[in-house]
């Protein structure tokens, strides 16, 4: 006659691996797969980010290169205002006038 303590494992066993079949199967559908979609939603914005990123440094280029251009043409013409000043000022001593007091 079987042994009533014998008879009662091997349905622990097979309850045991299904609860562990069915926690293998929750980990990996119900943890691992939303995980990864999560993974890919994320490079994928990152994606986004670094195109965003390159063309604010593209725009940054342009608008630093204006700014560049914009420094020198205000040099030149302080340049031309200072030497035209300069020549005003020799012709009024040549023409022995005397210069407007300036403010």
């Amino acid at each position: 006659m079987a042994d009533p303590a014998r008879s009662g494992k091997p349905w622990l066993l097979v309850a045991a691996s299904a609860l562990l079949a069915v926690l293998l199967l929750y980990v990996f559908f119900g943890a691992y797969l939303p995980a990864r979609q999560h993974g890919a939603r994320l490079e994928s914005e990152l994606r986004e980010l670094y195109k965003r990123e390159a063309e604010l440094q593209t725009r940054l280029a342009r608008e630093e290169a204006r700014q560049t251009a914009r420094d020198r043409q205000l040099a030149s013409l302080r340049a031309e205002r200072d030497a035209l000043a300069k020549r005003l000022g020799q012709l009024e001593q040549e023409l022995g006038i005397k210069p407007p007091r300036r403010r």
